[in-house]
């Protein structure tokens, strides 16, 4: 996996930039993360970040927007509206987890 340097911090990422090792990953890393894709975070924005990291390290895979509706209390519409386009591929990306199964 290659490693790149984000904010004088080396991090392991895979072919689509995203990160492969669950503990490189802090908050002020998603903040940039964020910002390179055109998103300002917000609390509602860390609300669906934390419940992704949370809900990664019992499941064992990165939640899919169905699960962070169901589980993570966190509509459809509103994943949307936080994470334009993409809001699956998005979130994991700044929550430092691999894609979705199932996202393209």
């Amino acid at each position: 996996m290659p490693v790149i340097e984000i904010q004088g911090k080396p991090v392991h990422v895979n072919e689509e930039g995203f990160l492969t090792e669950y503990d490189e990953w802090d908050e002020e890393l998603a903040a940039v993360l964020a910002q390179q894709i055109g998103i300002d975070l917000t609390d509602d924005h860390w609300k669906v970040i934390r419940f992704l990291r949370a809900d990664f390290t019992t499941q064992g895979e990165t939640p899919t927007t169905r699960r962070v509706n169901a589980v993570g209390g966190v509509g459809v519409k509103e994943q949307f509206a936080l994470f334009p386009k993409k809001p699956g591929k998005k979130m994991s990306y700044i929550a430092g987890l691999p894609k979705p199964h199932g996202c393209v």
